[in-house]
């Protein structure tokens, strides 16, 4: 069996590793090491979970080893989608890194930019950033990137899907075009492939199972419920209750106001949860990781910015409220759980309406997903009336409000009982209609309010020559005298006597 001695690493590596209780690589590491040690760029494909991060944090610490770092000129650059995705593996150099003299520099959001500029100044030899909070340094000037050597792209798939192949294009074009890159991923679709190819020169292809696969350790099932928020909520915490072997979950939402409306549902249900989502500042976001990590909390409701990555080794369950739309992401979600080869649970709660996102994840996986008690057939079928209540009840309000006011519209513009009565009544004689006519113009005459048959009768002008001879004497009309200059104002430098001279 392959031992991380057999893979290249340097002598302090291996002891830094053989301190963590590692001794046999995965086949993700035991694939990428070797030819990452020889410089040569890497598309690495893994499930999630199998160490995809040590996969190229253990052969940069070795290639480091040689060289120094300089003043705002990074050595080595790694990219990652999120906040705590970059945190992570500033940690992991950390671990792996304890018996090398490094500075590690970390550029995410949420942190001030004077604190990084000073690490900045000091030299980075690893630097992690987000794409974002990257360019905004270079922008300002505080970074030079012409002394990069390896550019790392950590979650490939999802850093290319989601909006940031002009950030990473820009980056790429003022980075050496001598680097060497990894991509790392756990998700390798055809069209993200052809975007990867781009940016890797003749890489080695390194993968150890077949891509978008789930891990065997994860036992998979399907709840059925009604498309109603309520209702899903309930479903959920019967679940929760039902497990036994609960020690801890993760539950996933599809919308960030989801997971603030859940984690107060089961906050007053009694639950132990948090929250975490995107729109949450950092310090709220690293407590709170932080919390769910040490055992305070047992429940930590998240956005998928939870389910990339993140590497929390003792997840007993994992709980998807909404399933995904996208169906790689169903992947990354279930594998919070399960990893290092220990066991775990993940339960996918399934309403009418997402089941075309069911069938793209069953395909993508390349296999059937058990339900457990019932599938949506058993359920009794949604009216039409709750069917549209549900979704963005924004919407749902706007609709009732425009259906009351065409209500009230039709009501004013409906006929009046003596309009019909006119009109079914067959024609007679004009002398009848003629009497008739005169006997509703009574009628309404009399049901005048009494302020307007008291309020007097404008009167007009006979003629408009006499209308225009008011306003021409309104207008010539003057009580006070006719200014002069400045008036009765007049700055006291202009009352000053002069002295003339002779």
């Amino acid at each position: 069996m392959t031992t991380f001695a057999d893979l290249g690493l340097s002598q302090k590596v291996l002891s830094a590793v053989t301190d963590a209780g590692y001794t046999n690589p995965t086949p993700i590491q035991a694939g990428a090491i070797p030819p990452a040690l020889q410089r040569r760029d890497i598309l690495g494909i893994a499930q999630t979970g199998t160490g995809k991060t040590a996969s190229f944090v253990l052969p940069m610490l070795t290639l480091l080893e040689t060289g120094r770092a300089r003043a705002r000129m990074p050595r080595t650059l790694i990219l990652e989608p999120t906040r705590e995705l970059a945190a992570q593996v500033a940690e992991n150099f950390e671990k792996y890194g304890k018996n090398h003299r490094l500075n590690i520099s970390l550029l995410i959001g949420g942190v001030s930019f004077d604190e990084q500029d000073r690490k900045l100044e000091r030299g980075a030899d690893v630097l992690i950033a987000t794409p974002g909070r990257l360019l905004d340094h270079c922008e300002r000037g505080k970074l030079l990137m012409t002394g990069v050597d390896i550019f790392v792209i950590d979650e490939a798939d999802r850093m290319l899907d989601m909006g940031f192949i002009p950030d990473i294009e820009r980056i790429a074009k003022i980075i050496p075009f001598t680097r060497q890159t990894l991509f790392f991923s756990a998700t390798m679709p055809p069209e993200i492939q052809k975007l990867a190819d781009r940016f890797l020169q003749n890489p080695v292809r390194v993968e150890v199972a077949p891509p978008s696969s789930t891990a065997k350790t994860v036992t998979q099932r399907l709840v059925a419920s009604n498309g109603k928020d309520y209702e899903k909520r309930a479903v959920l915490r019967d679940l929760i209750k039902a497990q036994d072997d609960l020690k801890n979950a993760i539950i996933f939402c599809n919308r960030k106001k989801d997971v603030a409306d859940l984690f107060r549902s089961l906050d007053r249900h009694g639950f132990s949860a948090g929250a975490l989502h995107g729109d949450m500042d950092q310090r709220s976001r690293t407590t709170m990781l932080q919390n769910f990590k040490d055992g305070h909390l047992q429940l930590l409701v998240a956005s998928d910015v939870a389910a990339r990555g993140l590497d929390i080794p003792d997840v007993s369950h994992v709980f998807n409220f909404d399933v995904p739309i996208h169906a790689e992401d169903y992947v990354h979600r279930i594998g919070r759980t399960g990893r290092a080869g220990r066991s775990g649970r993940a339960f996918t709660i399934v309403t009418r309406r997402e089941t075309k996102h069911l069938d793209a994840i069953e395909k993508l996986i390349g296999q059937s997903i058990e339900w457990l008690s019932g599938d949506l057939a058993a359920l009794p079928a949604e009216s039409e009336a709750s069917e549209n209540d549900r979704g963005n009840r924004k919407g749902g309000r706007g609709r009732d409000r425009d259906r009351d006011r065409d209500r009230k519209r039709d009501r004013s513009s409906a006929p009046t009982a003596e309009t019909v009565a006119f009109v079914a009544a067959p024609v007679q004689e004009p002398i009848e209609a003629e009497a008739r006519s005169t006997s509703v113009k009574a009628e309404r005459k009399t049901d005048r309010k009494p302020r307007e048959e008291a309020r007097p009768a404008r009167q007009y002008p006979a003629n408009d020559d006499h209308r225009e001879q008011q306003r021409r004497r309104h207008r010539d009309h003057d009580d006070g005298p006719t200014p002069v200059g400045f008036g009765d104002d007049i700055p006291a430098f202009m009352l000053i006597v002069a002295n003339a001279k002779s």
